[in-house]
């Protein structure tokens, strides 16, 4: 099976697997500039050379070689369970892609006609009922994941405990597992653990978040999209990831984490 969703720096510095939605866009960029001492110009999941990737046949042995000897600094980067759904949601549902498009082509017309699901329009100012359509969007998330219907889970929404419990089970094991929501702290670890050929100070990096701008914005704190129902799915999906990686469940509204990562415990859950 390989590493999917790993992205390796051309120096081996560093060796990331990918979770949609946590900051992957800037932690690309950083490990691009580490290696060339410049940003990539544009979205680096567009990016083909300067840094590899796993989705790229030539980067498979490269990856396969660092991974095994541990190489550089493995890390990943993981996201408030409730934080990173809602971000799905706006980015992948309600908003437009970079193409000009809406996400997966015939997807959003399929959750109109299924689930009553309403975005709304650019033209109407993406002008709609957040907090229904939200909720019924995470009926559509919960039937992808736990039942595969009416397709298979959306690497956006699908746990991200299953995204980083495929590197563990194929062989690898991680240095670091920092939150989002601590992104520089977690960040600068890394890049203390790693030997860069180009030195990074992350109070000038931007942040590359590539899917602001190409929707509408939440209009409501993040509570106010989880009642009952919405909170026993958001468990029935994530449950491993609130306690993995040590969420607040009860407190939709505490995007913090209640303590560290125990390495050792992901190590050992998730490389069953």
């Amino acid at each position: 099976m390989g590493f999917p969703g790993v992205w390796m720096t051309e120096s081996e510095s560093m060796i990331y697997r990918v979770v949609p939605k946590c900051a992957c866009s800037t932690i690309g960029q950083i490990m691009f500039y580490s290696d060339h001492g410049r940003f990539f110009d544009g979205d680096i999941h567009d990016s083909t050379d300067g840094m590899h990737k796993w989705a790229q046949d030539h980067s498979h042995d490269p990856i396969e070689r660092a991974v095994r000897a541990h190489a550089g600094v493995t890390f990943t980067c993981v996201r408030n369970p409730y934080a990173r759904i809602l971000s799905s949601f706006f980015d992948k549902i309600a908003g437009i892609q970079r193409n000009g498009r809406r996400y997966r082509g015939n997807l959003v017309p399929q959750l109109i006609q299924r689930y009553g699901i309403d975005v709304g329009t650019a033209e109407n100012g993406f002008d709609f009922d957040q907090i229904a359509s939200f909720r019924r969007f995470l009926l559509f998330a919960r039937d992808t994941v736990r039942f595969r219907k009416p397709m298979e889970p959306d690497i956006h929404w699908s746990a991200m405990s299953g995204h980083i419990s495929t590197f563990i089970v194929n062989g690898g094991r991680y240095d670091q597992i920092f939150f989002t929501e601590a992104f520089n702290e977690g960040m600068d670890k890394v890049l203390a653990q790693a030997e860069t050929p180009v030195p990074v100070d992350l109070t000038q990096v931007p942040r590359f978040n590539e899917s602001e701008g190409h929707g509408p914005k939440r209009a409501h704190k993040v509570s106010d999209y989880f009642d009952d129902l919405s909170r026993h799915l958001i468990w029935e999906i994530y449950k491993d990831d609130f306690q993995l990686f040590k969420y607040d469940f009860d407190n939709p509204d505490n995007k913090m984490p209640l303590a560290e990562v125990d390495l050792n415990e992901v190590h050992a859950k998730l490389g069953r």
